[in-house]
């Protein structure tokens, strides 16, 4: 499994990429304005720490100008991803898009029909978001299992099922069982990954056994 930081905090990314584990970044309009900075520019820089895929999404909501919009993002790196909204215009763009070889990222995704029509249109990724459909009592996660399995009926479709609204590593670890292809995160929860209690309490205690030894590596 890929994992994606869904985040737009530049000090946060550069904290995460040496360790090796992140894949790309998903950003939003909401997730930049808490920067202060411009789009465009925040966009830019994420692209030159990232190499792999960085979804900036456009804000239009009509076909024509989410294409402008779409363009011109795709026009500031390579490893741009355009992020397009679940509507028949967003996957009229998408289709537009995907024809020019722009990878595309179709979100809001919350139907197992919803997934269908964005690999007909060509998309990159989808994202199903797991969360907010738990928050209302519905299965997150069975979605996922529901568009993995349609997916798989579909050898021509190569849209890749990211994992968003994701809370807990609950969701991470399940939604990899079933064999998502990316799960996109919030830095707070990909740090939680790392920590088990008994990791603390062995480090620990080697860390005591070894002072006892007075021995140095070094």
């Amino acid at each position: 499994m890929k994992f994606f930081i869904d985040t737009a905090d530049v000090a946060e990314i550069k904290a995460l990429v040496p360790t090796g584990l992140v894949d790309g970044v998903t950003t939003n309009p909401s997730l930049v304005a808490k920067s202060g900075r411009k789009f465009t520019e925040v966009i830019a820089e994420i692209c030159e720490i990232v190499e792999g895929p960085v979804s900036a999404e456009v804000a239009a909501t009509d076909y024509e100008t989410m294409l402008k919009e779409g363009l011109h993002l795709a026009a500031i790196a390579s490893n741009v991803t355009v992020k397009l909204p679940l509507t028949v215009d967003g996957l009229k763009t998408c289709k537009a898009l995907s024809d020019k070889g722009i990878q595309t990222n179709v979100t809001l995704c919350f139907s197992p029909a919803q997934a269908l029509l964005a690999a007909k249109a060509g998309a990159t990724f989808i994202s199903p978001f797991v969360g907010r459909l738990d928050d209302i009592g519905h299965d997150g996660l069975g979605l996922i299992a529901d568009i993995l399995e349609i997916y798989s009926a579909y050898p021509q479709f190569t849209t890749e099922v990211l994992v968003a609204s994701v809370r807990n590593p609950g969701h991470i670890i399940q939604a990899a069982k079933m064999g998502a292809d990316v799960a996109t995160l919030p830095p707070s929860l990909l740090w939680t990954l790392y920590k088990h209690p008994l990791t603390d309490k062995g480090l620990e205690t080697f860390i005591k056994d070894w002072a006892g030894t007075g021995q140095s590596i070094l």
